[in-house]
């Protein structure tokens, strides 16, 4: 899960993820002794779908198990000796009274059901990957959600932008960012924002680039004569930014929008270090479209017990108002997990609804918490930034149109991308329960009365 960086002629292997620009590599071996072949058998053995069903059946075969042998003994004794039946009329009444005692038909009867219910969501554009993940949903009490691509669309516009006036440069603005974007070549729903407002530009000529991580949350190029330009969350980007540009920020971010500075400093990028000083160039305010169908179901998992907790890499007070926009219970508890300590990240886990500035380590350290509390955690996700949590969730669900990676790693995945199918899912995986558990009835209760009738008799 360590980001690691190549260079040109560095050794890839099979199932590495570019979570920072771009990558043009050339296959040079495959095979059985391929990386990512030889972790299939460790990992499929790692992580196993928690099934209350499977783990019921168990205890009744294993009980079953046990009467079985000293039954069977009596009942042949007493065929034999007492009834004087022959052998062969002693075998088989001992083994008809044994087989009702077993209930075949309950595995037979999980697998059914839960096949009809991967077959009706399939209808409905939905890949079960794990055909236990649909009971395992059915429990969930957590619901983990990633703000971007669930309750926003992930599609991105640029609302307004706030020019700091503090340098002068021998070419536009818009031809700057253009610059950027075609130097970084990041193709993220923000950079395509920005495209899309600004267009792409070779005005300037690049000199070193260091593209946008999920980590350092900003990218940053330095041009030819130009100096350095970063781009990314002020934050991270200005360490002090000043009362009148953090007035406008958090006021942007009260109002639910997205903010982005751009900064410049005359001095180059060394190696991976930037520039220590940098002045502000401008503020660019992106909105986030809201899905529409965000709120009713936000709120149907509300009526049904269900926590949702928003986990995102932005501004949390900016998350925190999208959050109660659709409709998110004590959306106004956030916090920011930029420095803290895995103590700390775990001590908030249970504190707070709506987390801001979160790792992709912390999202799995957030995971694991709430799961030790006893939780059965679903997590959303659609960006490579979420594998290690999702791999982590009881049951983890990814968006078609996210990465690929995402997708390999999840229990079900929306194939129309469509976030108001995840009541459907659970809706499902409990009808699916609730069938098993009435029928299964009939099976322990003819296994209880072969059990009751060998004895009496």
């Amino acid at each position: 899960s360590d980001s690691i960086d190549k260079t040109a002629g560095s050794e890839l292997y099979s199932g590495s993820s570019v979570i920072s620009g771009r990558a043009y590599a050339r296959v040079t071996h495959v095979g059985d002794e391929n990386y990512t072949n030889s972790l299939i058998n460790e990992v499929r053995q790692e992580k196993r779908v928690h099934s209350e069903l499977l783990d019921s059946m168990r205890k009744v075969t294993r009980f079953t198990s046990f009467l079985i042998i000293p039954l069977g003994v009596l009942l042949f004794v007493e065929a034999m000796f007492l009834r004087h039946s022959g052998t062969y009329d002693a075998v088989v009444s001992s083994a008809a009274a044994l087989l009702g005692m077993l209930p075949k038909g309950l595995v037979l009867l999980i697998s059914v059901s839960l096949a009809t219910g991967v077959i009706r969501l399939a209808k409905a554009k939905i890949l079960v990957q794990n055909i236990y993940s649909l009971e395992t949903l059915a429990h969930v009490d957590v619901l983990c959600l990633d703000k971007t691509g669930t309750i926003t669309d992930g599609s991105m516009t640029v609302h307004d932008v706030v020019d700091c006036k503090s340098n002068a440069f021998s070419v536009p603005l818009g031809d700057i960012i253009g610059s950027i974007l075609t130097a970084t070549g990041d193709n993220n729903q923000t950079a395509l924002a920005l495209a899309e407002k600004f267009g792409y530009s070779q005005a300037l000529s690049p000199k070193t680039i260091v593209p946008f991580s999920s980590q350092k949350k900003l990218s940053a190029v330095t041009f030819e004569g130009e100096g350095t330009f970063v781009l990314g969350a002020p934050e991270f980007v200005v360490k002090d930014v000043g009362v009148k540009l953090e007035r406008i920020i958090n006021e942007n971010a009260r109002n639910g929008y997205r903010v982005l500075m751009l900064a410049h400093s005359p001095l180059e990028i060394t190696g991976d270090r930037l520039p220590g000083v940098r002045k502000p160039v401008c503020l660019i305010v992106i909105e986030d479209h809201i899905r529409e169908d965000a709120p009713e179901v936000i709120r149907w998992f509300k009526e049904n017990n269900v926590a949702v907790k928003i986990i995102s890499g932005d501004n949390p007070i900016t998350v925190s108002e999208v959050a109660a926009r659709v409709g998110v219970e004590n959306a106004s508890m956030y916090v920011s997990l930029e420095g803290m300590s895995t103590r700390e990240v775990i001590e908030a886990a249970n504190k707070y609804t709506v987390f801001g500035r979160v790792t992709p380590e912390q999202k799995c350290t957030l995971i694991k918490a709430l799961k030790s509390k006893g939780n059965t955690v679903a997590m959303t996700g659609d960006g490579v930034n979420d594998i290690l949590a999702m791999r982590e969730a009881d049951c983890s669900v990814a968006i078609a149109s996210g990465s690929e990676a995402a997708r390999n790693v999840s229990h079900l995945v929306l194939l129309d991308s469509n976030f108001s199918s995840m009541p459907e899912v659970v809706m499902e995986g409990r009808r699916v329960v609730n069938n098993i558990q009435q029928s299964s009835t009939l099976f322990l209760m003819k296994t209880l009365m072969s059990v009751l009738l060998s004895i009496i008799a």
